[in-house]
Formats: C-alpha cells, structure tokens, sequence
C-alpha cells in the first residue's frame, strides 16, 4: 500500500484503473507540453495535469485582434489593479490586452524573505503563452563552467550530450536565425533570419571592428519567419511581425504548448489533458521503492482524488516544481521526495537583468525598419571563456536594438498630424543578461504555519543578489558604456534598475542534476536519484543557469529524458 504517513487531502472514492495511465506530466507549460509529446508519440497513454483553466489555441485568445482603442485604458492597467498587484504590474507583459493570462498577486500567495517577484501564468500552456521567445543553445562552456571555475557541482551532461535533442525541438517548434560559427553559441536547425535595422548593422560593425572577442549577430528566436512542412502540420502560419505575442498568436506564428506540442500530442490519441487540477504531491509506495501517483485537488471543487502511472514527470515551473517535491513527503522521505541529501530547493538561480543602457544615434533620416520584429541583435558572453580572467565569476550576453519613435511635434490641429507621421531621432536600448552563481543559501523551503485556498503549504523564498553579482552588473555598464562611445553613440545612459530576482523570470534550481546523490537531486537521465521513475525536467533540473536564454535548453533536456523514460519502461526498468 502508498505510504501515507504524511498530513494528505481526504481523497473521494475512485476506480484506480480509470484513473491509471503509463505516464503523468504535472505542468502544461514549454517543458510540459515537450514531455506530453514525446510520450505520447512513443504509445505511452499519459495524463497531463495542469493547476489553471483550460485555454484551447485560436478559441481562448480574446484580445489577440484587438485595436488599442478597443481596450478601455488604452492598454495600461487601472490605479487599483496596480495598487493590488505590486509584484505583478512590474512584468513587462502584463497590459490590459495580457492580463487574463497572469496569476493575480492575491491568487496564490507566497511568503518572501528576501524580495522575489515571482511570475507566474496558471492556464494550459503556462508560460509559453507569454514567454519573451530567445532560444539560443548553451555551448560546452556552459555546461563545463562549474567543473572548471569550482562552483555549484559539475553537470553529469555536456554539449555534446545534448546537441542532438537541440536538433529535435529545434526543427520542431521553428526557429530563426543565422550560422554564425561562434563556439560561445553554437548553430542550429534554423529558419531564415531576421534582419538587423541599418543602425544595427552599423553597431554591429563597429563594436565588432573595436574589439576582437566580442561578437554581435541577429538574434534567434522561436518565430516562423517561413514555415516547413512539420510546421504547417502543425496548423501553424507565418509570423507576421506584429509584436503582440502576449496576446496569444491567430498564426501560430510563435511556439507555444497551446499551438504546438499539446494538439501533437492530442493528435495521437494518447493525451488525457486536465484543467483545473492542483498537485498536492506525489505518491511514493515504500514497498515497491518508487512514486506511484498524485495526489490532485480540483481547483473548482476542492475535492482531492489520485492518479496512478508508471512514470511521472514533474514540470511545474521551477518554484512550483520544488513545492511539489518539498510537499511530497513519506516515512522514507520526511524532508521531501528523493531529498536524502539535504538540497532539495537549495541552489536556486537566476539572471541578473538590472543593467541597461540607453543612448542617441545620429542614423540615417530616410530610412526605416518592416514591421516589429521579434528579436534584437545579441551578443554572446566574452567574459571568463576560456578561463578565470576577472575578479567575479561567470559573465554576461548583451542583447540591443535600435529603433525611431515619432517626430517631435507641438501644437494641435492639421500640421501637427502631418508633423507626427514622420519618424523621429534614433534611440538604442541595450541590457544584460547575466549569470548568478547558485548557492546553498538562494534556498525554498515551505510555511510551517500559512497554507494557500488549496490546503497546501505556502512556498517560502529566500533569494537574494550577491557581492559576485554586483561586480558583474558594474563591468556591464562600464563596457557597455564604452562600447556605445566607440560606435558613435551620444547621451548614453547607464541604469541599474535595482529590481529583485524573479523578475527575470528565469528561475533555476533546487533540483539539481548531478553525478553525486549527496550533492544532487538528479541523475544524467534527469531521474530523481533515490526514486527513478520521477523525472525533472523544467528550470529546478538546472545545475548552473548559463549566460544564454533557458527555454530551449529545458526544451531538449525534456525531450531526452522522455525518450530515454521510454526506452528504460520497455526494458522494465521503471
């Protein structure tokens, strides 16, 4: 019989074989909706769980055609909406026009021991309805950084490990870019490119002419700039450019779970989706030495029932996926599921997104750019590559774009209308993105005491920002200061936005992945080390957090674990 020793809902009656599948996903976001898929194209009848509503692609996407003046605010959000979302409204993506896919302030609170905005979407899809798109891969530097520099653990995986299951997502969810041939972002499978705007071009040259190991080219993101035949089998259609990616796409013109993975998966027949459906924890059974199920409260009714499955996968978010494992206790695990070390939700990670920078640019009057594109020219990290050369570990990419805005005009009536239809001077936005160091004091840990509308302990977050990272956002603002001087750039702006962690929205760790069961979560596999049928693979997997973007990186690992989950249940090894 399951261990249920530990405080667990009173679960209604059920018939376990109605309720039994060869897998469970817990999650519906980019690393769900990827596990969903691989199971079920390889036969596996799998349940995918997801806490929020169900939004079907093209039926749930309200606002997606809607003009500014359609809205009643005109896009912003009201006063009071912002006086009760303090952590919310700082999200570069919430509008009027996005709001509806955002987890309110007051929806699911969390206890914050050090300042954490923590940003979450609660509906099928998750995330990926509003992610911000860039998917580079990591390189080997990446993935050897911990070894070589002495922090974190080292991960069991390596590029190579990972290179083809880049290829598999890659050529499936679509993504732009060019061949660059740098060893610090490797190509990929990639649809045509964007184009940089002429003043990009000119930055390009120029910072590239000026320093030798700084490298800047278009950048890569999951938009169809010209669809293949697996894309539109998929249903999916051309971006057009529009910049309202948060709205969700009629096209399918960016990837998500909503337009890709999850009506794949549907497809096969072997897809049981689940609105509504909060995960209390997992269900280990001492006797058989593995997880057998989950324990779910209807999000509506309240009511709690079990689902049972050979494998599970746990692809919640990074938070949300360490409150699970944190919650999913036993007589065998006290502490948490798989956690004899110790290190469940510790080691949790981020990116350092505080730097920008802003300036003039005396660029040409005649000319103008197509559209909104959805990406910016980027440059990959130059600092610590090949070895420890400053005072701070690790590094930073720099991601910038240039663009016009109107003319600048007074008055009213007919002149000024002709006046603002002209474009205006041009401006150059620059920011970091760099990478913190995991530490075993960056911990999450669960209320004693407060528990959420769903009986669940509340998450407690204590994150915080280091000397290590203050020495890297200054190094960023001092070399991206000079490198704007050199290009010709004029009232540059340096500022740190002194923003918390998490509004990054690139949290890692806590259920790391490592060769050593004393020091990790995880195996190579991506399996919990003392219960193998349990696999993560959303950011808590994550060993270190890379200067790069995370999504396609969770991507594969999803990819390859899922298959791998496969190959071990045939053999009987699960």
């Amino acid at each position: 019989m399951p261990d249920t020793s530990s405080v667990a809902p009173a679960v209604h009656s059920t018939t376990a074989a109605s309720h039994t599948y060869d897998a469970i996903v817990i999650g519906s976001g980019i690393s769900g909706g990827w596990a969903a898929k691989e199971l079920c194209e390889k036969g596996l009848k799998t349940l995918l769980l997801e806490r929020g509503r169900d939004v079907v692609h093209l039926k749930d996407y309200p606002t997606a055609t809607k003009n500014p003046w359609d809205f009643p605010h005109r896009g912003k959000m009201p006063d009071t909406f912002i006086k009760e979302n303090p952590v919310l409204t700082k999200c570069y993506a919430l509008s009027e026009a996005s709001e509806h896919f955002f987890v309110k302030d007051h929806q699911h609170p969390y206890i914050q021991e050090a300042p954490f905005d923590w940003i979450r979407g609660y509906q099928v899809g998750g995330k990926s309805l509003l992610w911000a798109r860039a998917t580079q891969r990591w390189s080997r530097f990446d993935f050897e950084g911990p070894a070589r520099d002495g922090f974190a653990v080292d991960w069991p995986i390596r590029y190579e490990d990972l290179a083809p299951w880049y290829s598999h997502v890659e050529l499936f969810a679509g993504i732009s870019g060019n061949k660059d041939g740098l060893e610090t972002l490797p190509d990929g499978e990639f649809l045509p490119p964007w184009e940089m705007n002429c003043v990009e071009k000119e930055l390009q040259q120029k910072i590239m002419a000026n320093y030798k190991d700084r490298y800047v080219v278009q950048g890569r993101c999951a938009h169809l700039t010209k669809p293949n035949a697996i894309h539109l089998q998929q249903g999916r259609g051309q971006c057009q450019a529009r910049n309202l990616c948060e709205r969700g796409c009629p096209f399918g013109g960016y990837f998500s779970s909503n337009s890709s993975t999850i009506p794949w998966a549907q497809k096969t027949g072997n897809l049981t989706l689940r609105p509504d459906s909060v995960v209390h924890s997992i269900i280990y059974d001492e006797q058989q030495g593995k997880a057998t199920g989950v324990r779910v409260i209807d999000a509506v009714t309240r009511k709690a029932t079990e689902f049972f499955a050979k494998i599970i996968f746990v692809n919640a978010a990074c938070l949300n996926t360490n409150l699970i494992l944190l919650n999913s206790v036993s007589r065998r695990f006290p502490n948490g599921l798989g956690n004899d070390s110790g290190l469940l939700g510790k080691y949790v990670a981020f990116h350092n997104y505080r730097g920008t920078l802003t300036a003039n640019y005396d660029g040409p009057k005649d000319k103008y750019y197509y559209g909104r594109k959805p990406t910016a020219a980027m440059m990959p990290n130059f600092r610590n590559v090949y070895r420890q050369e400053m005072d701070f570990l690790r590094g930073y990419m720099v991601h910038f774009s240039a663009s016009r805005g109107r003319a600048a005009a007074e008055g009213i009536g007919g002149n000024y209308k002709d006046a603002i239809t002209e474009a205006g001077d041009w401006h150059i936005f620059m920011m970091m993105q760099g990478e913190t160091i995991p530490k075993e004091t960056n911990h999450l840990s669960l209320s004693k005491d407060q528990k959420d509308e769903w009986g669940i302990p509340q998450l407690v977050v204590s994150v915080k920002y280091d000397e290590n990272d203050e020495k890297l956002l200054k190094d960023f603002l001092e070399q991206g200061a000079e490198m704007l001087q050199k290009a010709g750039a004029s009232d540059i702006r340096p500022n740190d936005s002194k923003q918390a962690p998490g509004l990054d929205i690139h949290e890692m760790g806590g259920v790391r992945m490592g060769h050593d069961p004393k020091t990790s979560l995880l195996n190579r596999w991506n399996q919990l080390h003392h219960c193998n049928n349990v696999f993560v693979t959303d950011g808590a997997c994550m060993t270190s957090v890379s200067t790069q973007n995370p999504s396609l990186t969770f991507m594969a690992i999803t990819a390859r674990a899922a298959n791998h989950a496969v190959e071990e249940l045939k053999k009987g090894n699960l």
